[in-house]
């Protein structure tokens, strides 16, 4: 399919949990376009605050700190087993898992809210974005995931999508995640930051969590990823089809 379609960007925005990760990382490899989770860059930044006892209270730090982090992805490599979408290095060293921790799930969110830390992230994704969706680079297209991609980071992308479910359901799926990864936290627990960090998303002064004038809503509650995943490939052809 994705030898049909002209280059293209394809946004998918939406809260924590939501689905827009494994919808999006699908959706990337039948396109056999580059799948970029924008949302590391903000842990990688996190996880280097609380790493190096940073107040995260500390804007003015915290800001100096993503500017100078040294933040990367590959591809995983075939020993890989664990699951991992791909492999996201801080200053070269591996923390893909580091970064899915509930401190760095509990405080991600103000370090995404800073001014300086996304000024100086959003750069770096909109060059990466804008070189793919020219068809400059080794993949005919992208697929970015976050929460402010389709307004802010890439707002002239061809294909803009945001997804949503109720704050119980991504609490449900949040838990069964880090259950399966060996690290139980009570599902009260889950749906408290879950629903905290809706809060702060959507209330922060500086590129608010809220869908695209232009995107498709998808609430994704109900539906199975198969469907979901069904549902966006039909937007994209609609949208990117060469004629």
């Amino acid at each position: 399919m994705g030898k049909r379609l002209q280059p293209a960007i394809v946004t998918i925005d939406g809260p924590a949990a939501s689905g827009k990760s494994t919808i999006g990382y699908a959706v990337a490899g039948l396109l056999d376009y580059l799948y970029f989770d924008t949302g590391i860059m903000y842990r990688a930044v996190t996880l280097a605050a609380l790493r190096s006892q940073t107040p995260i209270a500390n804007e003015v730090a915290v800001t100096h700190l993503a500017g100078a982090a040294g933040i990367d992805l590959a591809a995983p490599g075939r020993a890989c087993s664990d699951g991992r979408q791909c492999t996201v290095l801080l200053d070269g060293v591996d923390i893909t898992w580091l970064i899915r921790t509930p401190e760095v799930d509990r405080t991600v969110s103000v370090v995404a809210a800073y001014v300086g830390v996304r000024a100086a992230l959003t750069v770096q994704q909109r060059r990466i974005a804008e070189r793919y969706g020219r068809g400059d680079a080794d993949k005919p297209g992208i697929v970015m995931v976050g929460r402010d991609i389709g307004t802010v980071v890439v707002p002239s992308a061809m294909v803009k999508i945001y997804m949503d479910a109720t704050a119980a359901e991504r609490a449900q799926r949040r838990h069964h995640e880090l259950e399966a990864r060996g690290k139980p936290v009570p599902y009260a627990e889950v749906l408290r930051d879950i629903e905290r960090r809706d809060q702060i998303d959507s209330r922060r002064a500086v590129a608010p969590l809220r869908p695209a004038r232009d995107a498709r809503i998808i609430d994704t509650t109900q539906m199975t990823p198969q469907a979901v995943v069904a549902q966006v490939l039909e937007i994209v052809r609609e949208k990117a089809m060469v004629a």
